[in-house]
C-alpha cells in the first residue's frame, strides 16, 4: 500500500532525518546521516536534503546487511531511522544513487560497487562452466 504520509510521523518517531548505509557484499562500507530540506519529511538528496558523517552502531550495521541479504542484493542503500527501540529499516533500495556519500566518506563506492558485481558475474560464470563440463563428461 502506497502511503503519503510520514512514516516517521506515523510510527510515533518525529525526525527528519534518517541513515543510509551501503551495502556491498555483505558489507556496509559506507554510511550517512541525511536531513531533509525545509519543509520536507524525506530526506533525500535529489529533494534538497543534506548528508554528514555518521557513525553507525554495530546494531545498526547488522540490520542493514540483514536486510540486504533478505533481499537477495549484492549492493544496496538500506535506509535507516533510530527510534526509541532501535533502529528501523524504511527502505532497502537496489539501485541506490551515489549522491553524497562519496563526498562525505571520502571512498569510491561506485568503484566497489562495480568490482562486487563483476566478482559476482565471474562467480555465476565459473559455476556454469563447472555444470556444463560434468555434463559434457557424465554423457561420455
Amino acid at each position: 500500500m502506497l502511503r503519503k504520509e510520514n512514516p516517521n510521523k506515523d510510527s510515533g518517531i518525529f525526525t527528519k532525518t534518517d541513515i543510509r548505509c551501503f551495502v556491498i557484499d555483505g558489507k556496509v562500507v559506507g554510511a550517512v546521516q541525511r536531513q531533509a530540506a525545509k519543509g520536507e519529511f524525506r530526506a533525500n538528496l535529489h529533494l534538497g536534503g543534506t548528508a554528514s558523517h555518521i557513525k553507525i552502531t554495530a546494531e545498526e550495521r547488522k540490520i542493514a546487511i540483514a536486510a540486504t541479504k533478505a533481499m537477495g542484493l549484492v549492493v544496496a542503500g538500506v535506509d535507516l531511522i533510530r527510534s526509541k527501540d532501535g533502529p528501523k529499516v524504511l527502505e532497502i533500495n537496489s539501485s541506490p544513487g551515489l549522491e553524497g556519500i562519496e563526498a562525505v566518506t571520502g571512498k569510491d563506492i561506485a568503484g566497489l560497487m562495480i568490482d562486487a558485481i563483476e566478482k559476482h558475474v565471474r562467480a555465476k560464470n565459473k559455476k556454469k562452466g563447472t555444470k556444463k563440463k560434468t555434463k559434457t563428461a557424465a554423457a561420455k
